[in-house]
């Protein structure tokens, strides 16, 4: 059963979140993966968020670009953890989608990572963090990877 949900408001999105979904895969942490627009579908992106928990899921992962509503409107309809990663853009090169993340009102929060691929994984390594509190393996995988970082 997958402990993360990662959704992508479009299909050329997901060349950029393969990174996320590999390093959870390293992680040996399941990930659902969606996509669904918070613009074009936001009845779909309410139903999948609200019944998240319910289908087992822990931390929630919103990718997207431009607006970049999708992390907040997930946030909105669920109480699980949400991580939000800006997808860089042709005009602003993303600062615009980080923009929208990170500034969220309060109550309300998204944990923003960095623009890219570099945020992608960071997602990840974010997600396995939180499910390591709780989950030994998964904390024991984590600082594995961690401080084989060091010899790089």
């Amino acid at each position: 059963m997958p402990d993360v949900g990662v959704i992508l408001g479009s299909k050329s999105d997901l060349p950029l979140m393969q990174a996320c979904l590999t390093q959870l895969e390293d992680f040996g942490v399941a990930a659902e993966l969606k996509i669904c627009s918070a613009h074009r579908d936001p009845a779909g992106v309410m139903e999948w968020a609200s019944s998240a928990r319910e289908r087992g899921l822990k931390v929630m992962i919103a990718a997207a670009g431009g607006a970049a509503h999708l992390p907040g409107v997930v946030a909105a309809w669920t109480d699980l953890p949400g991580v939000g990663v800006p997808v860089p853009t042709q005009h602003l090169g993303g600062q615009d989608s980080l923009y929208s993340i990170v500034q969220m009102p309060a109550g309300i929060p998204v944990a923003t990572m960095a623009i890219g691929e570099a945020g992608a994984r960071n997602a990840a390594w974010f997600a396995a963090r939180l499910l390591g509190v709780s989950d030994p393996g998964v904390a024991a995988r984590h600082l594995e990877k961690r401080k084989a970082l060091a010899n790089r």
